[in-house]
């Protein structure tokens, strides 16, 4: 059952009710959650707004069968806003596992193949888009890498940092500890099926919080349930990501919202004259 733990979530709560009971339903028993954020920043572009982790956290925290959130994120050792941001999810009661990002060399130094090879290319393209590129397209593209080159640029840099391994070991490890009969993953990346498979198989239930495109085929064959966060977008988007009608409407029931506290306490006694 819903109980919101701020005015602010019990307020969006109430304009989006529908939301908030397809979630009671999900997260109807003991529930654990996994949010891989190296996979979950690229869906704000679909969703078309930046997460906010503390109204994600209130949206969570307010249903008590979610007894634990863990978030898996990697820091920019050096970087004031990386570290920053580490430090404000363990504020929030994350369970946080984190590991310095590996920044990858990448060539595309193109001056030693011919202008028809996908020899570069073919490290920055999924094998099944590049098998649809024309001689012609692949030469275009290593003409335009020509150019960056003639600037002096050969290499560029890739951050590398991904939990696969992490996430499948505490999936796990609770799965052993027995405390959690709903898991919940915020990733559609095919390399936790094995993972998901064991918990089905011994009994576990698990949804996938994701977007449209965003769950691979080897989570698609094990056909869980699957669950478009954008449905929730009002409660974990930053306030001033939404539309306007939105926040307006927010700011109107919180405005309502405050009125009625006030008449509810009543008005104080008139203080005696001196």
């Amino acid at each position: 059952m819903f109980k919101g733990i701020t005015d602010r979530i019990t307020v969006v709560a109430e304009m989006y009710p529908k939301a908030i009971t397809e979630l009671e339903q999900i997260f109807n028993k003991p529930t654990v959650i996994y949010i891989d954020w190296q996979n979950v920043v690229h869906w704000q572009e679909t969703v078309g707004c930046l997460f906010d982790l503390k109204r994600m956290k209130h949206l969570f925290d307010s249903f008590p069968n979610v007894k634990k959130v863990r978030w898996y994120g990697g820091t920019l050792i050096g970087d004031t806003k990386s570290e920053q941001q580490i430090t404000e999810v363990k504020r929030l009661n994350y369970d946080v596992s984190t590991k310095p990002v590996k920044m990858m060399q990448m060539s595309i130094d193109v001056s030693s193949i011919p202008e028809d090879s996908p020899a570069i290319i073919k490290s920055f393209l999924k094998k099944s888009l590049l098998k649809k590129l024309d001689i012609e397209t692949i030469t275009f593209l290593n003409r335009k890498l020509k150019v960056f080159n003639q600037q002096g640029i050969l290499k560029i840099e890739e951050p590398k940092c991904n939990f696969d391994v992490e996430i499948g070991r505490h999936m796990l490890e609770d799965y052993l500890a027995n405390e959690f009969e709903n898991f919940i993953l915020w990733s559609g990346d095919g390399d936790f099926k094995s993972s998901l498979k064991h918990l089905t198989d011994n009994g576990k239930t698990i949804h996938i919080f994701s977007v449209a495109g965003r769950v691979s085929p080897e989570i698609s064959e094990l056909k869980p349930p699957i669950y478009d966060i954008r449905k929730i977008k009002e409660f974990i988007c930053w306030a001033r990501e939404l539309p306007e009608a939105v926040r307006s409407k927010e700011a109107a029931f919180l405005k309502a919202k405050e009125e009625a506290d006030l008449n509810a306490k009543g008005t104080p006694e008139e203080a005696p004259q001196l």
